[in-house]
């Protein structure tokens, strides 16, 4: 076995314990690890994100459950919008976007470039919103005094989102539940996880008669992941919410600055 390979499937370790580490993330690391570690186009990586991530989030719900630290209500409201918009963005958006959106002097944006520039701008607007800092006292919070409706607006926009970049929208769903809904960061993470378990498969169905699924390839990396998981959800009862949101917020920052600038050097690259 090659290299690349073994960094590939440390990677995948990587996005478990940063999932259950984290509530969210793990779509950040797999994604660009599917792309540039095994050579699999950004539709079908993004297709075997959802089936990793949400498979890995279903074994971290499942343990949070006994620790009660998930906020369901919040959870089950949130998720139904973003799973609609998801399911209907990956079952019919996405597939009859073409290959080569515009050409340019020369230059051709694809649909593969453009997807993975909007996931990078996404991430870097949320890195921003996490590393910012913010006072949120829990003695502010009140569990009965959300807005449903703006968390209803707020999953419909996420779900539309995350269907056309194919992530579980992990890095997006937290700062939402942390920010607005004003959930402390251990919650946030728990309920977060949740929603992505539900979403990413559900949204991964949508994607299974769209492309050829090495099922093999992708229970092996689905299971190393997994073990990630365990040990991160095990890590996560050690560290401080605050600066778990910033360092979050600096990881997601780092890799949208890199996957940008290895997109728009290619895309000049590969057409000079």
């Amino acid at each position: 076995m090659s290299v690349l390979p073994i960094l590939g499937y440390l990677g995948a370790l990587s996005a478990g314990i940063l999932l259950g580490l984290m509530g969210g993330g793990g779509s950040i690391i797999t994604i660009p690890i599917l792309i540039y570690f095994f050579h699999i186009s950004p539709i079908t990586a993004m297709a075997y994100s959802l089936f990793v991530v949400g498979t890995s989030a279903t074994v971290g719900t499942l343990n949070n459950l006994k620790k009660s630290f998930a906020t369901y209500r919040i959870a089950i409201l949130f998720a139904i919008p973003t799973i609609i918009s998801a399911y209907i963005v990956r079952k019919y958006i996405v597939p009859i976007i073409p290959l080569e959106i515009i050409k340019v002097k020369g230059i051709i944006i694809t649909k593969d470039s453009s997807i993975m520039v909007l996931f990078a701008i996404v991430m870097l607007l949320s890195a921003i919103a996490m590393i910012k800092k913010r006072k949120l006292s829990p003695k502010t919070i009140i569990y009965d005094t959300y807005n449903y409706g703006f968390i209803i607006l707020i999953g419909i926009v996420i779900g539309l989102l995350t269907g056309i970049i194919g992530i579980g929208g992990g890095f997006l769903i937290i700062p939402t539940l942390v920010l607005f809904v004003k959930l402390p960061m251990q919650r946030a993470v728990a309920t977060s996880l949740g929603i992505i378990a539900i979403k990413s498969l559900i949204g991964f169905l949508g994607d299974m008669t769209t492309i050829n699924i090495n099922w093999n390839f992708l229970l092996q990396f689905t299971f190393v992941s997994t073990i990630g998981v365990f040990l991160g959800t095990y890590f996560s009862s050690f560290m401080n919410g605050e600066k778990l949101k910033k360092y979050f917020g600096w990881m997601i920052l780092l890799v949208s600055l890199a996957i940008m600038y290895k997109e728009i050097y290619f895309l000049y690259g590969s057409n000079a």
